[in-house]
This record gives structure tokens, sequence and C-alpha cells, in this order.
């Protein structure tokens, strides 16, 4: 062999490409096939309680009481409104959940912006005082802010729970809301100033826009807080009677099929809001 044919071939041994290692398909560890286990079942465990109250919503009692499964119909659903109480209960728990949250709102992310921006007198005492409604048992709460509304000769009613309301709602709003103006870009408000903008209108057209996703989130958590609110509700209440009280008492009376379906029908309109607003975020960060 030439000295040019071993060069060549040495030449063609050197591009040679090594062969592709074949794939080890690796065996399952215990370790994850444990968790993944552990997982199913505290999801079931959550989930479970839920996929009752969509079940027996199709459930055909033979007395007054939904308690076991009888038989699937769905008269339940073409006549959900058939208890005008529990009719009225419903629109009142709704009412009280959408005014609360509105007010908390407003509180709970002034109040946060000025825990982020502002360091002022009180200031630790403010941050102290907004983490007590969440530690604090929701009976001390209830008793405490009936003791209030007694001391000023306030009659339970419909603006006591409103009051109620609103006062353990703004620590949940501030509490998300500061977790998101924590990371908000400030230098933004200072070019908006420098351009020529006012405070006020660099809020509304800069700021505002930034935590608006805070904001939202804040206000779905208020706004289910309220509306399956009892402890609290029931100190306060009176004779008024909200969606929870209503199912606390028609416990001891009749339990009908309808409580699960203006359950079941809250369920759905939750979870089609959740979803357009996963939708829309994603469909911004396409953008």
């Amino acid at each position: 062999m030439t000295a040019g044919a071993r060069e060549a071939m040495g030449n063609r041994a050197g591009t040679e490409r090594p062969a592709a290692p074949k794939h080890v398909r690796s065996r399952p560890k215990w370790g994850d096939v444990s968790l993944r286990i552990v997982a199913g079942l505290v999801l079931l465990y959550l989930f479970l309680p839920i996929m009752v109250i969509v079940l027996f919503s199709f459930n055909d009692p033979a007395g007054k009481f939904n308690y076991t499964w009888q038989g699937f119909t769905l008269d339940n659903w073409a006549d959900p409104f058939k208890y005008p109480a529990l009719t009225e209960a419903l629109k009142l728990s709704l009412n009280i959940a959408f005014v609360s949250t509105l007010i908390a709102l407003v509180l709970g992310t002034l109040l946060a912006i000025a825990l982020v921006r502002q360091r002022f007198a009180g200031y630790r005492a403010v941050d102290t005082f907004m983490i007590l409604p969440l530690t604090a048992p929701e009976v001390v709460m209830g008793a405490s802010l009936l003791t209030l509304f007694l001391d000023f000769g306030w009659a339970a009613g419909y603006t006591t729970i409103l009051i109620a309301h609103v006062a353990f709602e703004v620590s949940f709003i501030a509490m998300t809301v500061r977790a998101r103006v924590r990371g908000f870009d400030w230098t933004l408000e200072d070019a908006s100033m420098d351009l020529g903008a006012s405070p006020v209108r660099t809020f509304f057209k800069v700021t505002l826009p930034l935590i608006v996703p805070g904001i939202v989130a804040a206000g779905m958590l208020s706004f289910a807080l309220s509306l399956d609110d009892f402890i609290v509700t029931y100190f306060v209440s009176g004779s008024t009677v909200t969606y929870p009280l209503y199912v606390n008492a028609a416990v001891k009376a009749a339990v009908p099929p309808q409580i699960n379906v203006l359950a079941t029908a809250i369920l759905l309109v939750s979870l089609v809001l959740l979803a357009a607003g996963t939708l829309y975020r994603r469909k911004k960060v396409v953008i």
C-alpha cells in the first residue's frame, strides 16, 4: 500500500462519526413511583368531596335528605331555583361577596402599595395588624365583631355582614397584591413622570396595568372567601340568611338536591373564569 493510500484511509477514519450509543431504558425508581402514588392520593382526597357534590346534583332522592344515591335524574337541573328561600340566600351571598370584594380591593391594593413604597411611623404595627385576621381563629374574630357592633348599637344584618367580610378580606388582598408589587420596576414610574405625566396619570397608565394580575387573583380569592364564609357571618348576621347559613340550617330539616345543583353551577362558573384568565395570559405571552 502506498503512502498516499494510507494517508487517505487515515483521513477517512478521522472523519467518520462514532456510532450513536444505544438508548438504554432506565428502570423506574421506587421513590418516584411512591411520590406519584402519594400525589394521586392527595388529589383524590382533595377532589373527592367536589365529585360527590357534582354527582349528587343528579340524584333523585326518595325523601327530604339528599344523602343516599337513589337514581339518576336531570329534573334537579331543570328547576334549580325550585326553593325561593335557597335562591334568595344565594343571591344575598353573591351580592355581599361582590360588594365586599370591590371595597376590599380598593383598600387592600392601596395598603399593599403603601407598605411596599413607604416607610412611615407605625409601619411595623400596620404590617403586624394586617396579618392578625389571617392568624386569628374565625370564632374569636366573629365574636369580637359582634361585640363591637353591639357596643355601637348597630342591628345585625346586611351592613354588619358586609363590614365583617371587608375586615378579613382586606388582609388577604393586601398580602396577595403586595407580593406582586414587590417585583415592580419603580423606574417605570420615574420615566413616566420625567416624560410629563402626572402622578395620578402614571398610576392609572403605568402602575395599575402592571399589577392587575395580582389584583385579579386577590379579587377571586376574596370573592370565594366571602361567598363560603360561615363562622364570622353566623355571629353578625342576625336574622339575615346567606347561602352557607341556609345550608347549615337545611341539614336539620331537609337537604334538597338543588343545593348541590347551585354549588355545582358556582364551581363551573369558577372553572370557566379560571380557564378564560389562563388563556388570556397565555395569549398575551405569545403576542
